[in-house]
């Protein structure tokens, strides 16, 4: 390939893509919806694959991505004028969790499960379903958190409290099975496990959801039966 060849390519669509990006929006780059994820992918693979195929003339290069630029703009304009095109473009958003239960139907419904949903809390410094009062997964998969009052953060100067010892909460039972290792790993057993259940008038294993053991807190435990209330405002 010849190097001037290229470097004319390389310039001209340097310049291009950042028009495209800088007039299309910030979405793209932002990645507020799998459309937008996907997109950004696609325009830099018309790029890419332009400039390093010598088959291809710069002029189907400069075309095609200008084609594929104005579909975005006639997108995002379309989405910010009809409520409906901004829904099928943009997704909105699922809660997951609504008044501190967590929705199995909308687990299922966004193909999740409850090791990623737990995976998702910690990302976001909760470390326990307890702590959080509303979750929704936005549609760019990263999720939104409103936490129960008694777990808002607070400073310690605010009460004049001194330092406190930090635990950090272990899953015990997840989707009916009991995960004895964890169990063990606590220094408790069997005997153990069936008393706490007790007292919160369970007698089955296979009932439970999620049940957490946070020490200085006790068990929290979600039945499968246990559904949140149907009121969604998304």
């Amino acid at each position: 390939m010849n190097i001037l060849h290229l470097t004319i390519e390389l310039v001209i669509g340097f310049f291009l893509l950042f028009l495209i990006v800088k007039f299309v929006g910030r979405k793209i780059i932002n990645q507020i919806s799998p459309f937008t994820f996907i997109a950004g992918i696609v325009l830099g693979e018309l790029l890419g694959n332009g400039l390093y195929n010598e088959k291809v003339h710069i002029v189907y290069i400069i075309y095609a991505m200008i084609l594929w630029g104005v579909l975005l703009f006639s997108v995002e304009y379309l989405g910010q004028k009809f409520l409906p095109v901004r829904g099928l473009f943009e997704g909105k958003p699922s809660a997951l969790i609504k008044d501190g239960v967590i929705d199995r139907e909308a687990l299922k419904k966004n193909r999740m499960n409850i090791n990623q949903l737990q995976s998702l809390l910690r990302q976001s410094e909760t470390f326990s379903v307890r702590e959080v009062a509303y979750c929704y997964l936005e549609p760019n998969g990263a999720i939104s958190i409103l936490k129960k009052s008694q777990y808002q953060k607070t400073t310690q100067e605010d009460f004049n409290l001194g330092n406190k010892p930090v635990y950090v909460p272990v899953t015990i039972i997840r989707d009916g099975k009991v995960l004895w290792d964890e169990i063990k790993d606590l220094g408790f057993n069997e005997q153990w496990l069936i008393k706490q259940l007790k007292q919160k008038g369970i007698v089955s294993y296979e009932g439970i959801f999620i049940a957490e053991w946070l020490k200085g807190d006790g068990l929290f435990v979600q039945r499968l039966e246990d559904s949140p209330p149907s009121s969604d405002k998304y």
